[in-house]
């Protein structure tokens, strides 16, 4: 099968769609099948070229044996709602341009959030008249209302119906949640055309190993109780909460809270944590995919941190997968929903509520102080992580492709998916 895969994030950047995007498409070229992305410069989260690379018209290469091919595009740092609408459209309008002069595949899939992503997906599947899978990797514009980042307005209302269009007009549409499958259907979408691909984990490089002496060094971590959130500060992920809950443990210096990522809130975290004299708070830079396990040796329990909004009750973040391919316990403090659902079924964690530092505070110093319980939840979530498996996902989601590009996508829920 010859798949055109359109995203706007693709390694080097880091973030869920990047690395999901990629690590399935080396399975499918490594099981026969031709892939090609279609992305544009690495320049997430911050909106600046990564080192070494430029902002061209064209360029192509592989990597794993996919074929890359990147597109010019506005880039803008992540503030300031019209250059990144800006940003976004001028990736959708080149991704379509660059997309007709590509070999015609055999289906054409696009992920959200990135809405022109999916536009462009839509547009060219059209015009080449090939089938377009949707990947629902989050429920934008509603989001983006979530966060505060749009008010509801009739521009918001606009783009909340073309969003509609294009599920409506995609051959299917494969959700990362059985919540988001929920949330079309309440919305008119036909359940039939809708199949649920959880993410997942690569299980060849995330496993269970020693504490990482480069990073322990370099962050002062030694001999210390490491709570980990490792990922995107953003708007979404209410981390001021996260500062409020290390202010109320300055008396444990035992414990330290530890912050890797990047984006839009970070500075901001950084100078606040510094006006409050919070030393127990400890961020790191960025660190490349490939460093990932490292990190989160250092790392006694996972956070996962979600800001207090019914949006992302629906939402299953990935960090939650990456600790249980590290076999470590899970800290979640998000919205009730399916992401509490999933660790909680699997006993990999214990849940707080988003947004209360006092209850996210105690529930550090219960992990900290109870050893034994750390263990119990540390052996359910290394259990846990076969059941997402990116090679099972990667295998899941190649079936979904197969059935639309055979022109079965609107009765895929009711195929025999793996």
């Amino acid at each position: 099968m010859n798949i055109l895969f359109i995203t706007e994030n693709f390694p080097p950047e880091t973030n869920a769609a990047a690395t999901r995007v990629y690590e399935r498409a080396a399975y499918w070229v490594g099981w026969g099948h031709r892939v090609t992305v279609l992305t544009c410069a690495p320049n997430f989260p911050h909106g600046r070229l990564f080192d070494g690379w430029r902002n061209r018209w064209l360029q192509r290469s592989e990597m794993d044996g996919i074929s890359v091919v990147r597109v010019k595009t506005y880039i803008a740092p992540n503030a300031g709602r019209a250059r990144r609408i800006l940003d976004f459209m001028s990736f959708g309008v080149m991704a379509v341009l660059v997309g007709l002069g590509l070999r015609r595949p055999d289906v054409i899939a696009a992920t959200s959030p990135q809405f022109f992503s999916a536009v462009a997906g839509w547009a060219l599947g059209m015009v080449r008249r090939r089938p377009f899978v949707f990947e629902l990797g989050d429920l934008w514009p509603a989001s983006i209302s979530a966060v505060g980042a749009m008010r509801p307005s009739p521009a918001l209302r606009a783009v909340e119906k073309v969003e509609l269009f294009l599920y409506r007009r995609s051959a299917c549409v494969a959700a990362l949640t059985e919540s988001f499958k929920t949330n079309l259907v309440g919305r008119g979408i036909p359940a039939d055309k809708i199949a649920v691909v959880l993410n997942g984990v690569d299980l060849d490089r995330y496993g269970p190993r020693d504490r990482d002496p480069g990073y322990d060094s370099l962050w002062r971590l030694e001999d210390r109780f490491v709570i980990g959130y490792v990922g995107t500060h953003g708007m979404a992920h209410a981390l001021t909460n996260v500062l409020d809950a290390a202010e109320l443990l300055r008396y444990r210096d035992d414990i330290r809270f530890l912050l890797v990522g990047a984006g839009a809130e970070r500075d901001a975290l950084i100078a606040m944590a510094d006006r409050r004299g919070l030393g127990n708070a400890v961020f790191g830079a960025p660190q490349p995919k490939a460093a990932m396990p490292a990190v989160w040796s250092v790392c006694d329990v996972a956070l996962v941190h979600l800001k207090d909004a019914p949006a992302f009750a629906d939402v299953i973040p990935s960090k939650i997968f990456e600790a249980m391919g590290m076999g470590l316990p899970v800290l979640l403090a998000a919205p009730d929903g399916e992401a509490r659902r999933i660790v909680e079924s699997a006993a990999a964690g214990r849940w707080v509520p988003p947004e209360d530092p006092a209850a996210l505070a105690a529930a550090c110093v219960a992990l900290a102080d109870d050893p034994e319980a750390r263990r119990t939840l540390a052996d359910a979530s290394l259990r846990a992580r076969r059941l997402y498996s990116r090679e099972r996902q990667s295998r899941r989601m190649l079936a979904v492709l197969d059935v639309a590009a055979n022109g079965r996508g609107r009765r895929v829920a009711r195929e025999n998916l793996p």
